[in-house]
């Protein structure tokens, strides 16, 4: 009996090492290689960093179309791979992650600040993978090599806003002074911007909603439009919106103009029929005309395309440099408080940094609400048309409930929080956020008191005037 079970052992043992080295080398066989071309072949900080990535088959569960081991095509685990390919892929996508390496570009950086968020926590690969791919396993040199090409990416391509350089690596750097406008575009646009001619019945204007004296929000839970009647959604900042992939939560705007065009139109808002109708109302203030020909010459017209493209000029002036935290970015250590280092510290080993970074710590992805709890059950009530997010535009199931990042700047002026406006407090806000969106769900009373210290940090200067006491009054 015992020799039996000895062989027994021995042939489980002999099976599953032969399993292992078979799977080794399928992995490497089929793994993602830089072509003989590409420029990050040449670059010794790039390819270790691919070469790290590719051993680990990131690829097999933040990919489609991939070659995967026999193991997923077998019954029983053919279900659970499927699950877990589909939380990879709901989680991230490195496809273009790879493409840009190949290409010997920069990946974005919400896509460095990913990855960089799960090599700190060390959570990737996962350890029930690992069990058949011992080869995935990310020593500490080949974590360091992927951290190393993260800060040298970021140092050589988004280094140019002003922080010193022992911060330049890091995910967030100061906001600009100002992008290059149009003088008399913005000129037109901010007269337009503060106009109720544009709506309906001429008492709704652009800064009703995204009033600037009060954080570029309006601090309702979902916006009030013409004739009082109430939106489905809450309003975003429009300040630094100029930053964004896409405007409106659910991205259905490519750029700011897209996004002026929309209000002014939509029956619910400011309830215009017609851009002709508009424009007729802008042309018979003679002040405008003078205005128009100064911004699109004398023969320009009147329309939806100068009028919304004059306001979104104006919008890209919205900008608030000269945060406290930003003046730590340029050197200023006392800038901000010892709490609030604490704070920003937590926040990256949180993980908030992995969608919060760059100029405005968001704006930069789509992302699904609740991607590590179930946000929406735990809420309450049924899910609304505003719920679904970009679904809503693509009508696919991958973005269902995934929005536009928001932006973290000025956040203690713009409350209520989330799409839904249901969060009335800045602590709040950060306690559901770690519950929903991190794996440290149950963050400490001392972290969310950091963190929203760290965040206070972030309101910054508009014209010359801190946001800071703009809040709801």
């Amino acid at each position: 009996m015992r020799r039996a079970i000895a062989v027994l052992v021995g042939v489980g043992v002999l099976a599953y090492g032969g399993t292992v080295a078979y799977l080794t080398h399928f992995d490497r066989e089929t793994a993602p290689k830089l072509s003989a071309s590409s420029p990050s072949s040449k670059d010794l900080v790039a390819q270790a960093a691919f070469n790290a990535l590719a051993e680990a088959r990131c690829d097999y569960c933040h990919a489609t179309n991939r070659n995967l081991p026999f193991y997923f095509h077998l019954p029983v685990a053919k279900q659970l791979m499927s699950k877990d390919l589909r939380e990879g892929l709901r989680h991230f996508r490195i496809e273009p992650v790879l493409a840009a390496m190949q290409q010997g570009k920069p990946p974005t950086e919400e896509q460095l600040s990913r990855i960089e968020e799960v090599i700190t926590q060390n959570r990737m690969p996962p350890t029930l993978y690992l069990l058949m791919h011992w080869h995935a396993h990310l020593s500490d040199v080949e974590r360091q090599s992927i951290l190393r090409w993260i800060e040298d990416t970021r140092r050589k391509y988004y280094s140019d806003t002003g922080a010193v350089s022992k911060l330049e690596g890091q995910p967030v750097r100061p906001i600009p002074a100002a992008v290059l406008t149009d003088q008399a575009k913005v000129a037109l646009g901010q007269q337009l911007f503060f106009d109720k001619k544009l709506s309906g019945d001429g008492t709704i204007s652009c800064a009703s909603c995204h009033d600037l004296n009060h954080g570029g929000v309006d601090h309702l839970v979902t916006a009030t439009g013409i004739g009082g009647q109430k939106g489905p959604i809450n309003v975003p900042t429009v300040y630094n919106a100029y930053f964004k992939i896409a405007q409106f939560w659910n991205g259905r705007a490519p750029d700011l103009a897209a996004q002026a065009a929309g209000p002014v139109m939509n029956p619910l808002e400011m309830g215009s029929h017609d851009w002709k109708e508009v424009a007729a109302k802008v042309m018979a203030d003679p002040h405008y005309m003078d205005l128009f020909h100064e911004a699109y010459g004398p023969d320009a017209e009147v329309d939806e395309n100068t009028i919304t493209g004059a306001i979104a000029e104006f919008e890209k002036t919205l900008l608030t440099p000269d945060s406290p935290f930003d003046a730590y970015l340029k050197g200023n250590e006392s800038a901000i408080s010892e709490q609030a280092r604490r704070g920003y510290a937590k926040f990256k080993s949180v993980g908030c940094s992995g969608c919060h970074n760059g100029v405005a710590l968001g704006g930069g992805a789509y992302e699904i609400m609740g991607l590590e709890g179930d946000y929406f059950k735990d809420r309450g009530g049924s899910m609304t048309d505003a719920d679904l997010g970009r679904y809503t535009v693509t009508h696919k199931e991958e973005d269902r409930s995934r929005f536009v990042v928001p932006t973290l700047r000025n956040i203690d002026q713009t409350a209520p929080y989330f799409h839904d406006g249901s969060v009335k407090t800045l602590e709040e806000a950060v306690r559901q956020m770690a519950r929903y969106q991190t794996p440290d769900t149950h963050i400490s009373d001392q972290d969310v008191a950091d963190i929203v210290a760290f965040l206070k940090t972030l309101t910054g200067r508009y014209q010359g005037k801190s946001l800071a006491g703009m809040g709801h009054n």
